[in-house]
């Protein structure tokens, strides 16, 4: 029996089920009844032509793309959760239980990369290069080993073997960031990463509250950051840094003054306890645009685990996934201008990257077709490979790809597989235009750094754009009723709140914000709001708290910057704007009509009132009426209706970004 099911799988086969002899039957003239090959009298020459035609057909039978088939039903990624429609869960699972390990085997980050390990053992692991020069590659079991003896110097120089034991790192992304991750991975430490556009007054929050004694930094201009603060008192937990980079014997003296041990990191690389499923892995600190920073606690067991380029700090985790498949990961040069050259080098089959770098791209696309012949072509191009995508069929090497798209594809190395896009949302646009050029599948997926970066992820398969997926195995997705912007769960719409087992634990020494994020049955809420479609997937349309993300990824908090705006003579009111396919704020002022044309007149500008009004500002939009609670822009209590003011001023809105490129 099985092995009648294998001769009937070999059976070509359409996606509507139909055989590829009946298919092709649909190509061939209707012949009559009576008709028989006997009845023909066919030259030798036809005989062969016919072969010939035979041939070439069985040969695009068994040659053409093939339609990548959906894990699940397309028209049903997610399942509601108890009959509760807000509620859902992804439908490639059998019940409402949610997966916590991929393999029993690999619970934690340590075990990842041992798993990798395991699969590439001396195969290539990091890859670095200098200017003008081939990628060099770091193996499994030199990084294995690297990590091992690092961890154990750690131990050496006071650090402890447990979870509360914090360690700094104050770096760019390279191979050595790496190698510290893991060496604390492998002693079961807690990793703190450091950045550089935090700031000072951060910097010092950031190593007081974690009481830091050690940080692990690149270069000497960060050291003497760090112990200009130790100078100043500021930071008296910190006592010793180790550097990647060569430093001068004045950094040293500088260090020993202020009761800093400073170290090369070779000088520190002289047993192993691997870390449990419920212990810390990471303390990341999140910058919030509003009171005091953030950090969060991560637990390293619930990780969902191709050539990896350009991994910023926050995608560390997925960086690590990577490992668990035996991956290889280049790191550029970490000069951002530089990037495409070492895309060109590296030749990546897996780049995660933000929309704003795709923007990018698409934006270069459409502005070196300058002719209209040219670029009437391109767009027909694009819309034949969208064909094609629409019907689940995605490759680059159809004749559309080598006539027009090649050169496109050589530009990301020529052997991309895989994008993924996350961190804001991408313009349906630019998504739609970028997977019929590149030639590749691109996923996008939604979530938080609280929830170990991703909840949802669009299907494969589903090649529609607009939406950010259905719910992860990992997490369960639901909707809350936000009264207050007449959003409501029964209508498929409201505050998306997240649970499972990759929703972090917590701030780190706050409870009153854990308290705020985490609720009492464990949903994280988010401050976004959702919206259900049809088919089970989510799309993000608003957001609770007012703040936003723009297209690079800056949360923006908007209430502070219309209050410093307000504090301007000429200012009465002012609405500031953005959006998250955008990169830059607009606004809409209301001009105080008590000393707006006063103050124009001192700067040489005269006119009324209304005739000020109408001169154009740049990414301001001014308005000559107050807002106010009876036309509906302002509460009871004088705060600014952001949904009403938006709506509002929709079409204004829409004008001044359509001036600027996405």
């Amino acid at each position: 029996m099985q092995f009648q099911d294998w001769l009937r799988s070999l059976r070509f086969t359409g996606g509507d089920g139909t055989s590829e002899m009946d298919n092709l039957k649909t190509l061939l003239p209707s012949l009559p009844s009576s008709f028989s090959l006997s009845s023909l009298s066919l030259s030798p020459s036809s005989i062969i032509g016919l072969g010939a035609l035979a041939s070439l057909t069985t040969y695009w039978l068994v040659t053409r793309p093939r339609p990548i088939q959906p894990p699940c039903d397309l028209q049903a990624q997610s399942i509601s959760v108890q009959g509760d429609q807000s509620c859902r869960r992804s439908a490639l699972l059998t019940d409402d239980n949610l997966l916590e390990f991929y393999y029993e085997d690999t619970k934690t980050v340590y075990d990842m990369f041992q798993r990798g390990l395991w699969i590439a053992g001396n195969g290539p692991c990091l890859g670095f290069r200098k200017p003008g020069e081939p990628y060099q590659w770091i193996s499994y079991t030199e990084v294995a080993e690297r990590a091992q003896v690092l961890g154990s110097g750690l131990l050496a120089k006071g650090c402890k073997p447990n979870p509360q034991q914090f360690v700094g790192i104050f770096a760019q992304n390279r191979p050595e960031w790496v190698i510290v991750e893991l060496a604390c991975y492998t002693f079961s430490m807690a990793l703190v990463p450091l950045y550089d556009t935090l700031g000072l007054d951060a910097m010092v929050h950031i190593l007081n509250l974690a009481e830091i004694s050690m940080v692990i930094c690149d270069k000497e201009d960060k050291a003497e950051s760090l112990l200009k603060n130790k100078e100043k008192g500021v930071t008296p937990t910190l006592s010793c840094l180790v550097l990647f980079n060569p430093f001068s014997a004045a950094l040293l003296e500088r260090g020993r003054k202020c009761g800093v041990e400073i170290l090369q990191l070779s000088q520190i690389m002289v047993r192993n306890i691997p870390p449990k499923p419920q212990d810390l892995a990471v303390v990341c600190f999140t910058s919030g645009t509003t009171g005091t920073n953030q950090f969060l606690s991560f637990y390293v067991a619930h990780l969902n685990p191709c050539s990896l380029l350009y991994c910023a700090l926050s995608l560390s985790l997925l960086q690590v996934s990577m490992f668990c498949h035996g991956a290889r990961v280049g790191f550029y040069q970490g000069d951002i201008s530089l990037l495409m050259d070492d895309i060109k080098t590296l030749k990546p089959t897996f780049f995660p990257v933000v929309p704003r770098l795709l923007n990018r791209i698409y934006d270069k696309i459409l502005g070196s077709v300058t002719s209209p012949l040219r670029r009437a072509l391109l767009h027909y191009a694009v819309r034949r490979k969208q064909a094609e995508l629409s019907s689940g069929v995605v490759r680059n090497n159809s004749m559309w790809d080598r006539l027009i798209f090649n050169k496109i594809q050589a530009s990301l190395g020529g052997n991309l597989r895989f994008i993924l896009t996350a961190s804001a949302p991408i313009s349906p646009t630019v998504l739609s235009f970028l997977r019929a050029t590149l030639g590749c599948l691109i996923f996008e997926g939604y979530g938080q750094t609280e929830c170990t970066a991703g909840c949802t992820f669009s299907m494969p398969g589903d090649w529609s754009a607009g939406h950010v997926g259905a719910p992860l195995p990992c997490a369960m997705v639901k909707l809350t009723d936000i009264p207050d912007m007449n959003y409501y769960a029964k209508n498929g719409e409201g505050e998306i709140c997240i649970r499972g087992h990759s929703v972090f634990r917590g701030y780190l020494k706050d409870e009153e914000r854990t308290g705020e994020a985490l609720d009492a049955d464990g949903w994280l809420h988010t401050g976004d709001v959702g919206q259900w479609l049809p088919n089970g997937t989510l799309r993000i349309v608003d957001r609770k708290k007012h703040i936003f993300k723009l297209s690079q990824g800056e949360y923006i908090a908007p209430e502070k910057i219309e209050n410093v705006y307000t504090r301007c003579v000429p200012v009465l009111q002012v609405f500031v704007h953005g959006d998250s396919l955008q990169s830059y704020l607009i606004g809409v002022v209301v001009p105080d009509p008590e000393v707006f044309v006063d103050w124009a007149k001192e700067r040489g500008i005269v006119g009324s009132y209304e005739e000020l009004c109408q001169n154009p500002v740049k990414d301001f939009y001014l308005h000559p009426e107050m807002f106010s609670v009876s036309n509906g822009l302002l509460t009871p209590t004088l705060k600014s209706k952001r949904v009403d003011l938006r709506r509002v001023f929709s079409e204004q809105i829409a004008q001044m970004y359509s001036k600027s490129p996405i």
